[in-house]
């Protein structure tokens, strides 16, 4: 079995108020959602350049994910489980036979 890929996590204080991980945590939840919204609002932009700035915001969005993401992860409020080999191809395989379906 594999061992979980995680750092050090940094204490952080455990009342009902907000906390550093909390504030965190809400922050990296609104810019997944903020992502998948804009997503859908490009795919069914009518006008080039409305998509135009609607893409420019997901890439901006994304990437403040992604940092929200690896402070998370620095932070050790974030852990990793690697999958072995075997989950791996089965997985592939699931998606070789799920396209296979599509295309008959």
């Amino acid at each position: 079995m594999s061992q979980p890929i995680k750092n050090p996590e940094t204490p952080y204080p455990e009342t009902p108020s907000l906390n550093d991980r909390d504030i965190l945590s809400d922050a990296l939840s609104m810019e997944k959602y903020l992502c998948h919204s804009y997503e859908t609002a490009m795919h069914e932009a009518s006008h080039d350049n409305l998509y135009q700035i609607i893409f420019s915001q997901l890439r901006n969005t994304s990437k403040q994910q992604r940092s929200f993401y690896d402070l998370h992860f620095t932070h050790g409020w974030y852990v990793l489980t690697p999958a072995d080999s075997q989950e791996i191809q089965q997985v592939v395989q699931q998606f070789k036979d799920d396209k296979q379906q599509q295309l008959q």
